[in-house]
């Protein structure tokens, strides 16, 4: 005889297929059919017109330094972007979640930055460390520490200071909201306990608010992980990979190849060896946080 839980559980899967079926006709079949235009080679010197090459590509790809450099890159970018953002964001959140006069005009603002569009975001941050007429050369000056304009977008170190700096400011915001969410589902009664048994407020924060928030984390670093490393118009704005490819990530390459080259076949080798490792990351990355989680608890 069908139990209830047999019955949920059909009952699940019935309201499930049809999001399954759509995830996989919106991601898998864009991802089936450059893994098959990879096989072809397709570009100026075969006239546009695509000859079967097998794994050619791939193997192209390996011995390809431009495309592993973009990727270093693409790697220090994200790495960077995503610990500032869960830091700054984990303080926001922090400070939101207090009661004070005017909070939900502070928290309304908060999220500005992260509404508007990154290509406006990233033109502002263009100018602002314009080394001839930008915001942060002219403050410097100003406060006595720099006495000639700093060429920010125009040195490879300082030029990734400018576009990591630029993405942590638009989307700490969206981290500050996650992690907010889950400091107002935690029952105040856990910390008048705790400060009761005598625990001081750091600690009631690592044994109470940071073991608690893991799954806000979670949530969170792997949301920002997929699209820092999938980042591109801030950074085609701001510098468009430049200076000497310092700042082209694995995305602009991909656009270089594609749209400047014309280069079809070797570039639907390119998504469909960046969207293996991508996943291969957050797979990790998942397991890691996982792991972080059972042993706080």
């Amino acid at each position: 005889m069908e139990t209830i839980r047999s019955r949920e559980q059909k009952t699940a899967w019935i309201l499930l297929i049809p999001a399954m079926l759509l995830l996989l006709l919106v991601f898998g079949y864009p991802i089936a059919r450059a893994f098959w235009l990879s096989l072809f080679t397709e570009n100026l010197g075969t006239q546009l017109q695509p000859v079967f090459s097998g794994f050619d590509n791939y193997g192209r790809m390996v011995g390809d330094g431009r495309f592993w450099q973009s990727f270093l890159v693409t790697t220090i970018f994200t790495s960077a972007s995503v610990i500032l953002e869960l830091l700054f964001g984990l303080i926001v959140a922090l400070v939101l979640n207090q009661q004070f006069f005017g909070r939900g005009v502070v928290r309304t603002t908060a999220i500005l930055p992260w509404a508007l569009p990154t290509a406006l975001i990233g033109l502002a941050w263009a100018w602002i460390f314009n080394d001839q007429y930008g915001v942060a050369n002219d403050i410097l000056q100003r406060l006595g520490l720099i006495q000639a304009g700093i060429n920010w977008l125009g040195e490879p170190t300082l030029a990734m200071v400018a576009v990591i700096t630029a993405d942590v400011w638009k989307t700490t915001p969206f981290i500050s909201i996650l992690l907010l969410a889950g400091l107002q589902s935690i029952s105040a009664d856990l910390y008048e306990a705790h400060s009761i048994d005598g625990a001081t407020p750091w600690q009631s924060f690592r044994q109470i608010t940071l073991p608690l928030l893991i799954p806000q984390i979670l949530i969170a670093v792997l949301f920002r992980f997929a699209q820092a490393f999938g980042i591109f118009d801030l950074i085609a704005v701001m510098t468009g990979g430049g200076p000497g490819g310092a700042t082209e990530v694995v995305s602009l390459y991909i656009y270089s190849t594609i749209m400047r080259y014309l280069d079809f076949g070797y570039g639907a080798a390119l998504v469909v060896v960046t969207f293996m490792l991508l996943v291969f990351a957050v797979v990790i990355a998942s397991l890691l946080l996982r792991l972080a989680r059972t042993s706080t608890t």
